[in-house]
């Protein structure tokens, strides 16, 4: 890297860690700019931002929040080639790679070329802030150093005294023509267009020509001049630009006003008071009209009001006879409702009545009972003969102590 005499030191990371540790809020916008200038030294603009066709950083880009996917996806770029600078070898970190993995691949390439990391890796993933720009900072130190590039001491330049202008005493100007210059020269400022000549610029060049000592004299023939104008001659445009806070040339527009004014109001009046009697006219047909119709149309007009009164009384009638159509049919709906119930009750009760079913289960139902009752029947038999044979024993057995008890 050459060395440039011209460029002042910007302050080392140090300095602005201190900074960012006191809590200035201010220091992220002077450390960003001082990232920026190395960043020059560093020629990024044709080694990384027209590499990896990026749009080219401002001195603040990183210190405020703009675009956080784009920024942080510029700082993971910018931060890799950093660091192959220093000689690490890592990859190129891609648009939609894992954040947490990018960081992490650059935190770990930060430490092996021996800057300090004491942060959490989530203050990187915004892509804007302290701690971006403080890490961009230590790494471009870290590049200017392998890269051996030494700032030199500013010199000022030695001051060179100007020759003495000789400045004219012009005391005969106006205070009317100093405000006309400002004016003339406010609108020429605003106007970006189109080439305009002021008649004031050229009443000062016809002043400074005739100040001038000598005459310039040109070698250009007459064919050459005219072909020079005529091609010229479509671009330009010769404008008189008038001062609006000139009194005398409203007082101008007035009276160029006033005789139009005038010779227009001959004809315009005549015009004017034909129409207004032609109005009146025909404003007095139409109440002529009006009265006319009004007395014809009486007895037409009394016709139409009783055969309304009647309509209204009709149409009340009809209303109240519709609101009783309309119980009635409700009535009808709910009885007809019920009827259909009754319909449906008959109609299951027939078809109850109708079935032999029933009949045919009870007569199962009675076979089954006297099957049950024959096996009771036997069952009991059984029980009873039991019942007799124990008590047979019983007694033979009573029998056989008695006469145990005889013999003994």
């Amino acid at each position: 890297m050459s060395e440039d005499p011209e460029i002042p030191s910007r302050g080392q990371s140090s300095n602005t860690d201190a900074d960012n540790e006191s809590g200035d809020p201010f220091s992220v916008f002077s450390q960003m700019e001082d990232v920026y200038e190395k960043l020059k030294l560093l020629n990024h603009e044709k080694e990384f931002i027209k590499e990896y066709k990026l749009r080219p950083l401002n001195r603040h880009y990183f210190a405020l929040q703009t675009n956080p996917g784009e920024q942080f996806y510029a700082f993971s770029l910018l931060a890799a080639w950093l660091i192959r600078k220093c000689g690490t070898i890592i990859d190129t970190p891609q648009e939609y790679d894992d954040p947490n993995s990018t960081i992490a691949v650059i935190l770990d390439a930060a430490r092996k070329e021996g800057i300090p990391v004491d942060f959490s890796p989530g203050k990187l993933k915004q892509g804007y802030g302290k701690f971006v720009v403080m890490l961009l900072n230590q790494l471009v130190d870290r590049v200017l150093e392998k890269t051996k590039f030494k700032f030199k001491k500013l010199f000022p330049p030695v001051e060179v005294a100007d020759e003495e202008t000789i400045v004219e005493d012009d005391s005969e100007l106006l205070l009317e023509r100093i405000e006309e210059e400002m004016v003339a020269e406010e609108m020429d400022s605003e106007d970006d267009e189109d080439i305009l000549f002021n008649v004031d610029d050229l009443t000062k060049l016809n002043s400074h020509s005739r100040k001038a000592d000598e005459v310039l004299q040109t070698n250009i023939t007459n064919d050459e001049w005219q072909l020079e104008v005529e091609r010229v001659l479509p671009s330009l445009k010769l404008t008189i630009k008038t001062d609006n806070k000139d009194w005398r040339g409203h007082l101008e527009q007035i009276k160029t006003y006033r005789t139009t004014i005038n010779e227009s109001m001959t004809s315009v009046k005549s015009r004017l008071e034909k129409l207004s009697r032609d109005i009146s006219e025909n404003m007095e047909k139409i109440t002529s009209r009006e009265k006319f119709l009004n007395s014809n149309l009486d007895s037409l007009l009394s016709e139409y009001r009783t055969v309304r009164d009647e309509y209204f009384k009709v149409n009340a009638q009809f209303r109240d006879l519709n609101s009783g159509v309309m119980e009635r049919q409700r009535k009808l709906t709910r009885v007809s409702e019920e009827l259909e119930a009754l319909k449906q009750e008959v109609e299951e009760r027939g078809t109850v009545m109708t079935d032999g079913t029933p009949l045919i289960n009870i007569k199962k139902a009675l076979s089954i009972l006297k099957e049950d009752v024959a096996n009771m029947n036997v069952q009991i038999g059984v029980l009873q003969h039991d019942i007799l044979h124990s008590k047979l024993q019983e007694k033979l057995l009573m029998l056989q102590k008695v006469q145990s008890q005889v013999y003994a």
